[in-house]
């Protein structure tokens, strides 16, 4: 009987202070996606380490097609037939398509880069993963997140990998490029590759993928499972070792029939978004529901005063905000939980507790003296209210899992005692457990009075969580309405029609592009 392509063997990995892996196994065979699955903390991201030589193991074998093999270094893991494409990309901007593919493997003769030779076979690699339209010469930069990941596959495959990697690909894309990679992915499957697929969207793994290995505090817990086939409910509970229930957390508390404490009337960025009006009362949480790039994010940031806004006006409590003011927002107490917590919400080189305080450090110093002690002991315990684990205040905050880092980000504003509070994509990169326990938090801050507005590409987390939802398209509200008199198929109605209606009709041409 032919042999696995790859197999991991009792695995073990220790840190100082930490056993990351104790003991996992992993069978991996050719022309399959096997999924990876686990919550943030399970061992993933350490097990994915090694395979691709960033990480040597402390004990366990790895064999390829039943020979050991060790990986000194990423060099031997590509060399065996191993590429990773990880969450962050790891291509450079300023680079063209084809440079990019063949970075550190380049096509030279003499010496000298032949970029003709390198121009030629990204086109070939490009046309494989159907996207011939992707031109070689085109910077890196100006393409679409989808696009990005399209050229990561074509690198990968440049380097003759047969199991190849993806950790989160579909995180920053939207339901149609999703689509699209799921076409990709069967494309690589039925060439023969072998793909380890890591996903917290369970119904993308069950479309994807062919079969389950699951991760749990470091541990197989399950392997072998049919991807198809497997109920979610078993899935939650091999991951989190408890039942969760999938359920939206249910309103304790009837929504207050009050004056809005937060008023957008009219606000217009030309070429981003036009004539945005919406209220939201004390507890009340507003979803906005839409595709990627629909102008969603743009418009609370607007709010939020991060962007300026060309006509239109924000208020809180009936007070107006100072136009592209984010001092004045969050004087008036108002939040905001960025789409990119990395980039644009943490210091990721700083303790958890500075984390959460940067929001309120005029309330720790006094004659520019700064308090350390009062905003420790402050931020530790906000930290312990949405509950950031491990409960170490120090700990420094890029080693938390995406989970906890939200909820930081979360006790930022709590900590601030804010009134309205902005989250966008708030449970992007959250494993299944860390995220009902964020519809909970978010659940429980309405309850207490704070008034919310949500932006996900998730429409079931919006419909789910929301009082009320609108539907964002091409910068336009084209609905707006309680959440329970809408589902998901009639978000995308609305979406599609928008579309449509906006699409101008293009003259018919002859084969040459002439006009008919």
């Amino acid at each position: 009987m032919t042999p696995p392509l790859l197999e991991m063997r009792g695995i073990v990995k220790e840190f100082p202070g930490v056993r990351a892996l104790d003991g996992v196994d992993l069978v991996v065979r050719s022309g399959e996606v096997h999924c990876l699955l686990g919550q943030n903390g399970a061992g993933k991201s350490t097990l994915i380490k090694i395979l691709s030589g960033a990480h040597g193991v402390d004990a366990g074998s790895i064999l390829w097609e039943g020979e050991p093999v060790t990986f000194a270094d990423p060099q031997a893991s590509l060399a065996t037939g191993i590429a990773t494409i990880y969450q962050e990309l790891d291509l450079i901007d300023g680079l063209s398509v084809a440079d990019n593919i063949f970075l550190g493997h380049e096509r030279a003769r003499g010496g000298i880069t032949r970029d003709s030779d390198m121009n030629r076979a990204a086109r070939e690699l490009l046309g494989r993963l159907g996207h011939a339209e992707i031109r070689p010469t085109r910077e890196v930069g100006s393409l679409s997140a989808a696009g990005k990941q399209i050229v990561s596959m074509a690198r990968a495959l440049s380097r003759n990998a047969r199991v190849i990697v993806m950790d989160e690909p579909s995180a920053v894309l939207d339901p149609d490029e999703v689509d699209g990679l799921s076409t990709v992915v069967a494309d690589l499957r039925s060439s023969g590759a072998a793909i380890i697929y890591i996903s917290h969207r369970l119904e993308e793994i069950r479309r994807i993928g062919d079969r389950l290995t699951v991760l749990k505090d470091g541990r197989t817990v399950a392997t072998d499972l049919p991807a198809r086939d497997t109920p979610t409910s078993e899935l939650i509970t091999l991951m989190t070792g408890r039942t969760v229930s999938s359920v939206f957390p249910r309103r304790t508390v009837e929504l207050a029939d009050a004056d809005p404490l937060l008023s957008v009337d009219s606000i217009t960025r030309d070429g981003e978004f036009e004539d945005v009006s919406f209220d939201v009362r004390p507890g009340e949480i507003v979803g906005f529901a839409g595709l990627v790039g629909a102008g969603r994010s743009e418009i609370i940031e607007t709010v939020y005063g991060a962007r300026r806004a060309a006509r239109g006006s924000v208020s809180v409590g009936g007070r107006p905000l100072r136009n592209g003011s984010v001092a004045s927002a969050v004087n008036a107490g108002l939040g905001l939980c960025p789409e990119e917590r990395k980039s644009q919400g943490l210091v990721l080189d700083d303790a958890v507790y500075r984390n959460i305080s940067l929001a309120s450090l005029a309330r720790f110093s006094q004659y520019g003296v700064s308090l350390d002690g009062a905003e420790r002991r402050a931020a530790h315990e906000a930290a312990r209210s949405v509950d950031v684990r491990p409960d170490d205040p120090h700990r420094i905050i890029r080693t938390l899992s995406g989970g906890n880092q939200q909820k930081v980000v979360l006790a930022r504003w709590l900590l601030r005692s804010c009134k309205v509070l902005l989250l966008d994509e708030p449970t992007r990169g959250v494993d299944v457990g860390a995220r009902a326990e964020i519809y909970a938090l978010i659940r429980d801050l309405a309850d207490s009075g704070v008034a919310l507005v949500i932006v996900s590409s998730d429409i079931d987390e919006v419909l789910g969580l929301s009082d009320r939802v609108l539907v964002v398209a091409d910068g336009r509200v084209v609905h707006e309405g309680p959440s329970d008199a809408i589902d998901a198929s009639g978000v995308l109605d609305r979406i599609l029609a928008e579309h449509d209606s906006t699409t101008p009709e293009q003259p018919a041409t002859d084969k040459k592009g002439n006009a008919a």
